[in-house]
């Protein structure tokens, strides 16, 4: 083989798909990185990582040993200052796998987690309430849970545990009220909690007639399965955010056909086409 010519570097099949595994992984590293304030950090760790691999072919023990130092060190530093980044990359890694491969409902029935979703006559009060919170110019953050029953966002607000119905929903986003700040969280037929603070997304392609509290409902989409109602308080606009993918809605029939997908059970016959009509 060409690389023989150098005398240190010995290459099997195994070595060529270990090279290539390592290469494919980097590579998925950058492309997570590469918008971020990491992306130097990572440069520089990738450096290192190049420099210490040729010390080490060439038998440099001293710098061998100085290189391995600097990445254990430059390692521990990279997850102690990015920790919300790689929170968010291992969240999204753990919820493809338990929610879109047959493992994820083997993982939910051993660890008793239920997916408990509302029914159509809950999803049309909170369809009437953003009509009138859209018509009223009420700025509104509804989160629909899913599998993931979000407990760590639930804790940052208020606990409610009431049943779902417009004129509660509209209250609690009313501007005098002292729940109205933050996000209502929903799961199933019950308002679970009030106030509760959701995490900002860093993505920097969101639209500037978006606010705040689109930013907040893009950012927990990210991270869970959850879809999220905004009202606009500037515009009354509405928009449906899920998975990170913000849908805006021109009028009330749209809206419930996206709650009838996400929120309410898999029907067929007339229960599946109530919305439409």
């Amino acid at each position: 083989m060409f690389l023989k010519i150098f005398g240190f570097l010995q290459l099997s099949p195994a070595d060529i798909l270990d090279i290539c595994m390592v290469a494919l992984i980097i590579y998925s590293v950058f492309k997570w990185v590469k918008d971020s304030s990491a992306a130097n950090i990572f440069l520089a760790l990738f450096m290192l990582l190049v420099i210490q691999v040729v010390v080490t072919a060439l038998n440099m023990k001293m710098m061998s040993a100085l290189m391995n130092t600097l990445l254990d060190v430059g390692v521990l530093a990279l997850i102690i200052i990015f920790q919300p980044e790689i929170r968010h990359f291992l969240t999204r890694l753990g919820l493809n796998y338990r929610f879109a491969s047959k493992g994820g409902a083997f993982i939910n029935r051993l660890l008793g987690i239920k997916e408990e979703r509302m029914d159509s006559g809950s999803a049309n009060e909170i369809a009437e309430a953003c009509r009138a919170m859209s018509a009223e110019k009420t700025g509104a953050l509804i989160v629909l849970t899913g599998r993931m029953p979000l407990t760590y966002i639930v804790e940052t607000g208020d606990r409610i545990d009431a049943a779902i119905h417009r004129r509660l929903i509209r209250n609690l986003f009313f501007k005098n009220s002292p729940l109205h700040d933050g996000a209502v969280i929903i799961r199933g037929n019950r308002i679970t909690a009030a106030r509760c603070t959701l995490p900002i997304t860093e993505r920097s392609d969101i639209p500037a007639r978006f606010g705040m509290r689109h930013k907040a409902a893009i950012g927990i989409s990210e991270e869970s399965d959850a879809s999220v109602i905004v009202v606009s308080e500037e515009t009354g606009g509405i928009v449906f955010v899920h998975g990170g993918e913000v849908t805006e809605i021109n009028n009330m029939n749209e809206l419930k056909i996206k709650l009838g997908q996400t929120a309410a059970p898999a029907q067929s016959g007339e229960g599946a086409k109530q919305p439409q009509q």
